[in-house]
Parts: C-alpha cells; sequence; structure tokens
C-alpha cells in the first residue's frame, strides 16, 4: 500500500487527493446508517454532548442544542431507536421526571437522517433542530416552565375571581402576588414543558409535569370599580389609574392601556404637576402662611433664584384669595411662597403627613413616592409638583384620600393579617382647619376651577384637582387628574396627554362615577 500511494504522489497528485481516492462514495449502506444512528443517540442519552456533535455535520450547534436540552430538562433521559427506512430512522425519547418533579414521565417521538461527509465519506447526522423535537425550529429549544401564577386565584373582596381575561391589568401583579402568596397559602405552581421560540415569544404546552394546586386569595379589589378602570384608560394611550377608600387605603382599582405593560400605576415615578398643590397647600396653610379665604398673589409670571415660572397662557389674578389660586391652577401663587416654606417645608409635610417616600407594604410591589428637600430653582419646581418630585397614580389617590379623610392610610391590595407584614403610618394628622381647607378648594375646583368639565354631572360629594408636568422638555406635557367622590379616591395620568382635565380628567370620572 506505501509503494502505491508513493506511486501516486510522484505522478503529481496531493495528499488530499491520494485520501480522496479511498473515500466512502454512493449511498448509505443500512449497516452505516444503524451503527451511526445508534452511536449518536447512545451519546445524547449519556450526556457525552461532544462524542454525539462529533457524529454530525454541525458540530456547534449540535452540541449547543444538546447542553440546552439536558440543562432543562435534566438527566434522566431514555433514547430507542424504533424504525430505519434507507438513511432516515425515527426514534422515541423518554424523559423522566426529577426528584423535585411530581409529574410522570414524557414520551415524544422524533426522527433524523444520515448524509455521507463530503470530505471523509463517513456517515453522519444531517443535523437539524428538529431532532431534539419534530416542533423546533432553529433558535428555538424546550424550556420547562414552572408558572407560580397558575397556582393562584384571585378574588375580589367580595370573593368575585378576577382574571387576566376579564381584568388584563391583573397581568401586571398576578406574578407578585403568587411568589409573595402562593406556597404561603399552600399552592403549587404547575409545571410545563413549552417551546421557547427564537424571538423570546413561548410556545404551546407540549407536556405537562404537574397539574399544581391553586388557592385562593381574597384582595382588596372591587371587581365593579376594577372594570370601570380597565374601561376608562383604553381611551387614552399611555395611561395609568388607581382607586381607593379613602376610609381605610384599600385600593379599589388599578389599570394601565401601556404598549410596554408596565405597571406604572404603581410603580411609575414622573413628576405630578399642579396635582403636588395639594401637598404644597397643606404645608403652605399649617404654616399659616396662607389661608383660602385671604387674599394671595398671582402674577402672570414669577421669577425665584433666577428661574422663571409662568401660569398656562400667562394668565394672572388681579384681586383673589388663595382658594381662587387653587382652583385655577396659580403656578405663580406657589411659588411665591417658595423661600417661606423653606428647603425641607415640602419634603417634610409629604412625608409626615401624606405618607410620601415612606416604605409602603401594600402586598406587591410599589414605588412610594418621592419629595426631596430642595434648594434654588429646584425648590420653586418642586411647589407646583416639577424638578425632583416623583410619584405614579397610586400615591397620588392616597394624597386626595388623604386630603379627604386628614389622615393617612397606607394603601392596600392584601389584607396584612394575611402574612403579618407592618404598614406605614404617617407621624401626623393634617390639623382639622387645613383638612377642611383642602377638601373645600378641592370641592370648588371641581364644581368651579379646573375641573368642571371632567366632573360635571357627577353626584355627590367631589372634590379634584387637575394637573400638568413637562418632562424632559416634551413639548407635550404629561396630564395628571385626583379627586375623590364620597370616600372614593382616585387618580390617573396619561403621559403626553396635555393638560389634567383633558385626558386624565375624563379617566378619573369614569372610575369615581362607578362607586362601588
Amino acid at each position: 500500500m506505501a509503494a502505491v500511494s508513493l506511486a501516486v504522489c510522484a505522478g503529481g497528485y496531493t495528499a488530499a487527493d491520494v485520501v480522496g481516492l479511498f473515500n466512502k462514495t454512493g449511498p448509505l449502506s443500512e449497516v452505516e446508517v444503524r451503527s451511526t444512528s445508534s452511536e449518536f443517540l447512545a451519546a445524547w442519552e449519556s450526556g457525552e454532548i461532544g462524542a454525539a456533535a462529533d457524529l454530525t455535520d454541525d458540530k456547534k450547534s449540535t452540541a449547543a442544542a444538546l447542553s440546552l436540552f439536558r440543562q432543562e430538562l435534566g438527566k434522566g433521559l431514555t433514547i430507542d431507536l424504533r424504525q430505519q427506512k434507507n438513511a432516515s430512522v425515527r426514534f422515541s425519547v423518554t424523559v423522566k421526571p426529577s426528584d423535585t418533579d411530581k409529574g410522570f414521565p414524557w414520551t415524544y417521538s422524533s426522527s433524523l437522517r444520515l448524509v455521507r461527509d463530503t470530505h471523509t465519506g463517513e456517515p453522519r447526522v444531517d443535523w437539524s433542530p428538529n431532532i431534539v423535537h419534530p416542533q423546533l425550529a432553529a433558535g428555538d429549544r424546550l424550556t420547562v416552565v414552572r408558572d407560580n401564577a397558575s397556582s393562584m386565584k384571585i378574588l375580589d373582596r367580595e370573593g368575585t375571581e378576577l382574571t387576566v381575561q376579564d381584568y388584563p391589568s391583573l397581568a401586571s401583579v398576578l406574578p407578585d402576588l403568587a411568589k409573595r402568596y402562593a406556597s404561603m397559602l399552600g399552592g403549587e405552581p404547575a409545571g410545563e414543558v413549552r417551546i421557547l421560540r427564537k424571538d423570546g415569544r413561548r410556545g404551546s404546552v407540549l407536556h405537562v409535569l404537574t397539574q399544581g394546586k391553586r388557592v385562593e386569595l381574597r384582595t382588596t379589589l372591587s371587581s365593579q370599580v376594577q372594570h370601570a378602570a380597565e374601561e376608562a384608560v383604553k381611551k387614552y394611550p399611555e395611561s395609568s389609574a388607581v382607586a381607593i377608600d379613602a376610609n381605610n387605603g384599600n385600593i379599589l382599582a388599578f389599570a394601565n392601556n401601556r404598549r410596554d405593560g408596565f405597571n406604572a400605576a404603581f410603580l411609575g415615578k414622573r413628576a405630578p404637576g399642579s396635582t403636588m398643590k395639594i401637598v404644597t397647600s397643606a404645608a403652605l396653610l399649617e404654616k399659616g402662611l396662607v389661608d383660602a379665604a385671604r387674599p394671595a398673589p398671582c402674577p402672570s409670571t414669577k421669577s425665584y433664584e433666577g428661574a422663571t415660572f409662568q401660569n398656562l397662557k400667562m394668565f394672572e389674578i388681579a384681586s383673589g384669595t388663595f382658594s381662587d389660586a387653587f382652583i385655577r391652577s396659580c403656578n405663580t401663587t406657589f411659588v411665591s411662597f417658595a423661600e417661606q416654606a423653606g428647603a425641607d417645608g415640602l419634603a417634610n409635610a409629604a412625608k409626615e403627613v401624606f405618607g410620601l417616600g415612606l416604605e409602603w407594604h401594600s402586598g406587591v410591589a410599589t414605588f412610594d413616592g418621592q419629595v426631596p428637600p430642595a434648594d434654588g430653582p429646584e425648590r420653586a419646581a418642586a411647589m407646583i409638583g416639577q424638578g425632583k418630585v416623583q410619584v405614579n397614580p397610586l400615591n397620588m389617590a392616597s394624597v386626595a384620600a388623604t386630603a379627604y379623610t386628614g389622615k393617612f392610610r397606607q394603601p392596600l391590595l392584601v389584607a396584612p393579617d394575611l402574612d403579618g407584614r407592618p404598614i406605614a403610618t404617617a407621624s401626623r394628622s393634617l390639623p382639622p382647619d387645613v383638612a377642611d381647607q383642602l377638601r373645600q378648594m378641592m370641592r370648588r375646583t371641581a364644581t368651579a376651577g379646573t375641573a368642571v368639565e371632567a366632573m360635571r354631572g357627577l353626584e355627590g360629594d367631589i372634590g379634584a384637582k387637575t394637573g400638568s408636568a413637562e418632562v424632559d422638555k416634551a413639548k407635550i406635557s404629561d396630564s395628571w387628574f385626583t379627586g375623590f367622590r364620597d370616600g372614593v379616591a382616585a387618580a390617573a395620568t396619561v403621559e403626553a396627554g396635555g393638560h389634567g382635565g383633558d385626558a386624565a380628567g375624563p379617566v378619573v370620572r369614569d372610575i369615581l362615577e362607578a362607586g362601588y
């Protein structure tokens, strides 16, 4: 054989040509197909990923796919060759549950095809993702999903089931509720094998490992108010709203209509604009700097520490009271008192009276407001809900509730006695005369001020405050609105919605009109 090789080389052929002379060609034999496929399946079954990959025409892709399979579905694997026809082989895969799974084994069928390597002539598995499972495409993989949400049945305050199908906004808190309370109440998540698509979407269920166990969790939500909130936010994109019982802090509803699915109702961090003037007014009234019935300046513009502030459309009130300035939302009135309020004046009132910035424990994750001490132009901006003031509809619904009752009651979605968690408490309540003046000014705003159009025709004891906030120099301001009706307080925001009464106002009105 050596002499032949030398003679060929001497004739001008390369070493590669010599190897090619002895490569196997033609159709794969039955023995080649059975032998190679058996070796590949045995290596996959035993977890010898490298050895299995070496028997394919795409080692890198094979190794990645089989490694992910082993990682997701464990090591309890049995593979049996079932049928061979020409260069194709059908086989079955049985995945046994791990020690922590109570599910039963999963068996499915798949197939592979063998080809002859173009360089060596050896039989190789023609790699494709659907070898792992017939429904897999390039970039897909199998994954085990343990859906905690499936172990929780959410009920409203009266025991009515609340589903994501009926109330889409629940999708943003259901995983959080399940994580916190399902196992505590004895729930068990379902275990499912699904396809995880290349784009991150989950495919249909291929196998149920465990059915799980559903438990019930009663919340403070009202199905009636929740329905109204879900419908109300549909009017405007990028909108969020919350309603609470002002007398106990129970959250009656929350809803979001956002492209990103973010729960801005509970977790948003945006400047609230003039709705913050409820808190600012409380701080000024407590200090005796203003009184609802006393005259207060409202020029068209006002400068403070080098920054100039103005009213909407440059309006001014030549001769009016502080209440007049409140119901027309006169920015310059509040900026005029920035120096006297002090760096900590607004921040202290926000935390000590309205509970903003305290650590709330509602039963799910929430952002609980931020009103930091401020100096310079930031102090004046904070007085009108701009600068570094950040809140969300939950915070502002609570502000309206505190103004209505005179006492902060931390918002709750789940009763605290279920898990014994601590509840935030404000260090002091509003003085009765201050609370009374706030309520009267909010009532005037709803019946004769900037909120009159949004609240028109709404019966009962009503009050409101509008707001618009400029965020990141956007051309159109965020729309804010908060108000109360007969013990229910609600707030809403519509990003880039314009004036408070134009977008957020109708959302709040619809929620308050629903009652409970």
